[in-house]
């Protein structure tokens, strides 16, 4: 017999009844029920119940062993009583009589319960992260999402990708955030910087003649910690293509995101391929922002034009300095309480809005206080605009378009909570198109790129060259789910000459674009294919699949809020003569001289 096991902890039923089995793993539970101690043994695989009779000279060893200790147990595998048997468990209709005991490793008392429903603080959690990893839903998360990487690998590799690893240590790139720079020991003063994303390497790949590249890349971005952004360290499904337009892009990756969707779906729904086309405009127009969550059927609509000169000043006196009016509808709404619109108008507040005004519809009629001031017609251009009818309510924002927009969708998100219309149980997916590939900046007036420089510009040199910069758009776009941004994409520029002149445009004179960029723009110049890409983030992935509201619930060992990781105290100082060694010379802020 095996020194540790024969079985798993998950593995024994009831056919193995009347055999000999032995256990090892971490004890779960216990329960002294006087002349019986029962043991719940949990490892990688499940859990399995083991007894201990008071008869038995093991009994008081065994009782005296802490939760979490790890132990080796053998005996027979008996059939439970219908009584006791455990539907819960897989291994429920059998326990195993404890014949032989051996005690592994102790454990000593533990900082928090393993097996208790009690949530710990986040720092005593990621501070003892391999204590953490044992409680039941993180561990089936990281399992969760291995088996998330392994069928993306399938995919991708049956959809004709061959995986490539491109470097760690690499020169900084221009992706946003700032890079970590990881000193020379051999070339004094001189840095590497860890890719915030492989973009150069994977164009470059193409450039050589690779064709179709994928890699589960991991990515370092020194940024702020966000829900759905870790900060130091992210992993995507890096992937890049040649000879292909957007839509034979958007044709090779949405069998591998439908795929692996309705492969961990567990009864929810999927998006079926192909996925919606949205444009930028459409996006902001309708969803009030550029990552929709379709699960919401609300759609908002512009009714500036029936405010306009209006009785309703406030909103009419707006329009006349270039504000617009987006209209939310609210289904049903008209049949709630006055509380109901009370509520909403003071959350709108508490968001910064001077409130939410409202027309709710009943007895063949628009009521509330604006539709006082409304006459019939611009009811019912609002009405049909809406899409609203007798019963149902239409809410209004009326600001700057920049911030109508963003304040719209924000109420179509919080409306469609309130009315229960999002469905809880689907994966609505979408792909986002035509960004505008530039946008002034309101502070300084100059042109600049919008999205990613890199892409290529529709209409290419001819667009640049004749069309209004703002009325350029770009074959840049994202795949968005439930409201998740999984990553950005586009059509690389793949020629020299338009890159110079996209860039021009952008105040970016030739010398400095061949200073900032001379590596790309040297392999470009020696023949490269149309080529273009994406990355959805694997961590975004499972987070949506394991329905976690943060990333840190579905990486092993995440960095806190502080970027700071607890159990291993790093960042950490490092002793005097290795900073020699490299050269560096530190000059601290004067609050941390004093620390």
């Amino acid at each position: 017999m095996h020194p540790y096991r024969t079985d798993s902890c998950g593995a024994l039923r009831r056919d193995d009844a009347g055999r000999q089995a032995r256990l090892s793993g971490w004890i779960h539970r216990k329960r002294d029920h006087g002349n019986l101690l029962f043991i719940d043994l949990r490892d990688n695989y499940g859990i399995t119940q083991c007894v201990v009779d008071v008869s038995s000279p093991l009994f008081a060893e065994i009782e005296a062993v802490r939760l979490e200790s790890v132990i080796t147990v053998t005996g027979k595998v008996v059939e439970r009583t219908p009584q006791t048997v455990n539907p819960k468990l897989p291994t429920g209709e059998i326990e195993l009589q404890i014949g032989d005991f051996t005690l592994q490793a102790a454990a000593d008392p533990l900082p928090f319960q393993v097996n208790g429903e009690e949530e710990p603080g986040e720092d005593l959690r990621l501070r003892y992260r391999y204590l953490d990893l044992r409680r039941e839903k993180v561990h089936e998360n990281i399992l969760l999402r291995a088996q998330v990487i392994a069928s993306i690998r399938r995919r991708m590799v049956a959809a004709g990708f061959t995986e490539f690893q491109t470097p760690i240590l690499t020169s900084s790139s221009p992706e946003g955030a700032r890079d970590f720079l990881v000193p020379s020991r051999m070339h004094p003063g001189k840095f590497y910087a860890l890719p915030q994303a492989p973009q150069q390497f994977k164009q470059l790949l193409m450039v050589a003649g690779f064709d179709r590249y994928f890699q589960i890349a991991p990515c370092f971005r020194d940024e702020a910690s966000r829900a759905d952004r870790s900060p130091g360290e992210f992993y995507q499904l890096d992937f890049e293509m040649s000879f292909v337009t957007q839509e034979d892009v958007f044709a090779a990756i949405e069998p591998v995101l439908q795929g692996v969707f309705e492969e961990f779906a567990d009864g929810r729904s999927v998006s079926p391929a192909p996925f919606p086309r949205i444009p930028f405009g459409e996006a902001m127009l309708k969803y009030g922002s550029d990552k929709p969550d379709l699960r919401n059927p609300l759609e908002i609509a512009d009714v500036t034009e029936a405010f306009r000169g209006s009785g309703f000043g406030i909103f009419a006196r707006q329009i006349e300095s270039g504000a617009i009016v987006r209209a939310i509808p609210a289904p049903g709404a008209a049949q709630r309480p006055r509380s109901f619109f009370d509520k909403l108008n003071d959350w709108a507040r508490e968001q910064g809005a001077a409130g939410l005004g409202y027309v709710s519809f009943s007895e063949g009629a628009g009521k509330g206080p604006i539709a006082k001031n409304l006459d019939e017609p611009r009811l019912a251009t609002i009405r049909q605009a809406a899409g609203v009818g007798e019963g149902d309510a239409v809410f209004f924002v009326c600001d700057q378009k920049p911030a109508a927009e963003k304040f719209a969708g924000t109420v179509r998100t919080k409306i469609g909570a309130e009315l229960a219309l999002i469905d809880p149980k689907a994966f609505r997916f979408c792909w986002i198109v035509d960004f505008p590939m530039y946008e002034r900046n309101e502070e300084t007036g100059q042109i600049e790129f919008s999205h990613n420089p890199f892409s290529m510009p529709q209409g290419g040199m001819e667009a640049l060259e004749t069309q209004d910069p703002l009325t350029i758009k770009a074959y840049q776009y994202d795949i968005v789910c439930n409201g998740i941004e999984l990553s950005s994409g586009a059509i690389r520029n793949h020629l020299p000459e338009i890159m110079y002149k996209a860039f021009a445009i952008a105040g970016y004179g030739p010398e400095e674009v061949e200073n900032r960029f001379g590596g790309m723009l040297s392999a470009l110049k020696f023949g490269a294919p149309p080529h273009g890409g994406s990355a959805p983030g694997i961590d975004r992935i499972v987070m949506l699949l394991a329905e976690e509201p943060n990333l840190r619930e579905v990486v092993a060992f995440p960095l806190n809020q502080q970027a700071v990781d607890l159990m291993m105290q790093a960042p950490a100082e490092v002793p005097p003569e290795r900073l020699k060694e490299l050269h560096i010379c530190l000059n601290l802020p004067p609050e941390r001289k004093k620390a």
